[in-house]
């Protein structure tokens, strides 16, 4: 799937459609003293690895993320391009 760098959408901020740069959406570490790593560390205390076997279901596609950066006010916010795409969001130009 192949998005241009720059494309006009809806900025909350300003509250009109306005130019955005397009950019990969990158996934932070996670927070060692949150509350849900805090809460699986706790289940897992005491056993070697998981709690019991979870088998998931394999999914067929991801959601494509990607961060939009207004223009004018210079704010972030994320947009997700087709449900469960088999192609990864390449940004051309």
């Amino acid at each position: 799937m192949k998005i241009d760098k720059n494309i006009m959408s809806y900025c909350k901020n300003c509250n009109k459609h306005t130019a955005n740069t397009v950019r990969n959406y990158n996934k932070k570490p996670q927070r060692g003293l949150s509350l849900g790593t805090r809460r699986h560390n706790r289940a897992i205390k005491g056993y070697v690895g998981s709690i019991e076997p979870k088998i998931h279901p394999k999914k067929l596609g991801r959601k494509q993320k990607v961060m939009l950066e207004c223009q004018e006010c210079h704010k972030i916010s994320e947009r997700v391009f087709g449900m469960r795409t088999k192609k990864k969001i390449e940004i051309s130009r």
